[in-house]
């Protein structure tokens, strides 16, 4: 993934100008943790309050409690995965893009965990308490009226179930990405569902029209968010900017850059190194969003992204036509030069991530090194732009060209080869882009260079 954004100062900002910035994002992550917190403890009050907690319990209804709160924090939990992804600004802004995923991720094996602990726990204590066998319970449960909600429920479970599994990375490979993002919006009538089971059948919200207002304001906050962030915002931006594709460009190797106008494109106040979420209007892509990033500094009239030839949709991005409307999401992402907090920079780009870092050469000033890592010389993008800017603007480019499968390609960007390629790495701050298993490599690499953590900023190219 990565970014674009209107064009910023060329000085870089001294260490004090950074501090508010820090602080904003110490604030807006203390306040997204305080929102977690808080509710999940409205939550586990909820279900204390309903009785859930007592010595006197049975077996089978201790484990019916423990379905409810799993079951409660489950749905909790699935609210969360949309307000993680919602697009909100001040949240994309200080936390980025990156960061948030990987909350995403995690959040999201956390839910289905609750879910599938909710299920088990509930069926195996209603039988218990039934006196039957578990199949003979979930016949019950959804072959009649007795438990309302619960085919609708049992979906919404499939559902979701669905989504983990295909962001399984290695299930992911091998899905088309129109399948897969037809699967994940499939979330959204997954946690749907699961409000017609929850209110009718759930006894803390049942028994207290207070609880069950508040779940129900739960529920509407995020969806509203969503609708507001994911759909009015961009309609709105698409309106007011008239976005449209000018000029597609081969440059070689697989690789396509479109040149996108508009109107006001200074408004979008994006920077080097951001991404937007690109939304082609064609008969062929109009229903999915893609993340990519400028492969040059906006400078109000034009953004320019630069895609390669990976998968399903930019295989076929050489297609689009001049004149193709588009609607953007964004600018997101923080892989921008506010996040510089040394006088020092190295920007280490591995193949097609020389995107981003190619846009913050024009960004950067003072003592920059860009270290542009691929496995061919026909791999190379960019290559005179490349030169050209790092001549007129005093930064060092280094070009590291060899198979990583070779003996010989082996030690490349390795700690001893980045310490040889630049002496003084450890007292410089680190940029780094590409592909996700390059970045993660690359990441701990530079950290065995002796560059400390807080010092290395990641950007990776998936979805």
């Amino acid at each position: 993934m990565s970014g674009a954004g209107f064009a910023v100062e060329r000085s870089s900002a001294p260490a004090a100008d950074r501090r508010p910035r820090a602080a904003r994002r110490a604030l807006t992550i203390g306040a997204l943790w305080a929102v977690v917190g808080g509710n999940t403890a409205v939550i586990v009050w909820l279900w204390v309050h309903g009785g859930n907690v007592s010595e006197h319990l049975t077996t089978g209804e201790l484990l019916t409690s423990l379905g409810r709160i799993t079951g409660l924090l489950a749905s909790f939990s699935a609210l969360l995965q949309v307000l993680l992804l919602a697009r909100l600004p001040l949240a994309e802004r200080l936390v980025g893009f990156d960061r948030l995923t990987v909350w995403h991720r995690w959040n999201g094996h956390a839910c289905l965990d609750l879910v599938l602990a909710h299920v088990v726990l509930t069926v195996w204590g209603y039988a218990l308490m039934d006196k039957v066998s578990l199949p003979k319970e979930i016949s019950t449960m959804l072959g009649g009226g007795v438990y309302p909600g619960m085919i609708t429920a049992t979906i919404g479970t499939g559902l979701l179930i669905a989504v983990v599994f295909t962001s399984v990375v290695i299930v992911r490979r091998r899905l088309r990405y129109e399948t897969w993002y037809a699967v994940h919006l499939a979330a959204y009538a997954g946690i749907a569902l699961a409000w017609f089971h929850q209110i009718p059948t759930g006894n803390e919200l049942v028994l207290d029209r207070v609880a069950a207002d508040y779940w129900r304001a739960l529920y509407l906050v995020p969806l509203a968010l969503l609708l507001v962030f994911r759909v009015l915002a961009p309609l709105a931006r698409a309106l007011r900017h008239r976005l449209r594709v000018a000029e597609v460009v081969d440059e070689g190797a697989g690789v396509v850059s479109l040149r996108i106008t508009g109107r006001r494109l200074d408004r979008l106040n994006a920077r080097a190194g951001q991404f937007f979420f690109w939304r082609f209007l064609s008969r062929s892509s109009w229903w999915a969003s893609h993340p990519f990033s400028l492969s040059e500094a906006p400078d109000g009239r034009s953004l320019r992204i630069t895609i390669k030839s990976l998968g399903d949709f930019s295989s076929r991005i050489g297609e689009i036509r001049p004149g193709t409307r588009v609607v953007a999401e964004g600018p997101f992402g923080v892989f921008t030069e506010a996040a510089r907090r040394r006088e020092k920079v190295v920007l280490i780009a591995g193949g097609i991530g020389i995107t981003p870092i190619r846009a913050l050469m024009e960004d950067m000033s003072g003592d920059v090194i860009v270290v542009y890592r691929v496995v061919g010389e026909g791999d190379l993008i960019f290559r005179e732009e490349l030169e050209r800017l790092a001549h007129e603007r005093g930064i060092t480019l280094l070009l590291v060209v060899g198979d990583h499968a070779t003996r010989e390609g082996r030690r490349l960007l390795s700690p001893r080869h980045l310490r040889e390629l630049v002496p003084d790495i450890a007292e410089r701050q680190v940029y780094v882009c590409g592909p996700p298993a390059m970045t993660e490599l690359l990441e701990r690499n530079v950290r065995r260079a002796d560059v400390p953590p807080r010092f290395i900023h990641t950007e990776k190219f998936a979805l």
